[in-house]
């Protein structure tokens, strides 16, 4: 019988941010730490848009993981219904940073979640962005 925390970890094997069985992934792991859930990123070449400045694709989709991961790691499905992002600062390839992501508030089905990117260099955020997920039933 396989434990229902493995079984999420196996219906999200590839996700292209988080999933660990993706060849194309950024295979983040994901984890809580005092309620908010962190992970590290360091853009690589293939990640950028241009001159050498991290796609904001890939911001925005970093940003959408580590904000529904808070919910995939309390063991609760969700989908992205809705998504604001603010880039602050350009991402340089090569700079690491951190991600950070937490529940906001929680009404019925939908949970109110916010995201950030911090350039761990500096502290400088990067991109914020704020986020609706519709919980599965």
């Amino acid at each position: 019988m396989v434990k229902e925390q493995s079984v999420l970890d196996l219906e999200a094997n590839r996700c292209f941010v988080c999933g660990q069985s993706n060849p194309i992934g950024l295979k983040l792991t994901f984890r809580l730490e005092d309620d908010v859930c962190r992970s590290e990123f360091t853009p690589r070449p293939e990640h950028a848009g241009y001159d050498n400045v991290t796609h904001g694709g890939i911001i925005f989709s970093v940003l959408d993981d580590v904000m529904a991961n808070w919910l995939w790691l309390k063991r609760v499905k969700c989908f992205t219904a809705k998504a604001d992002i603010r880039y602050r600062a350009h991402l340089p390839v090569g700079c690491a940073v951190r991600l950070e992501g937490r529940m906001v508030k929680r009404k019925g089905r939908l949970a109110l979640m916010e995201g950030l990117v911090i350039r761990q260099d500096t502290n400088e955020t990067v991109a914020e962005a704020s986020g609706s997920f519709m919980v599965s039933d």
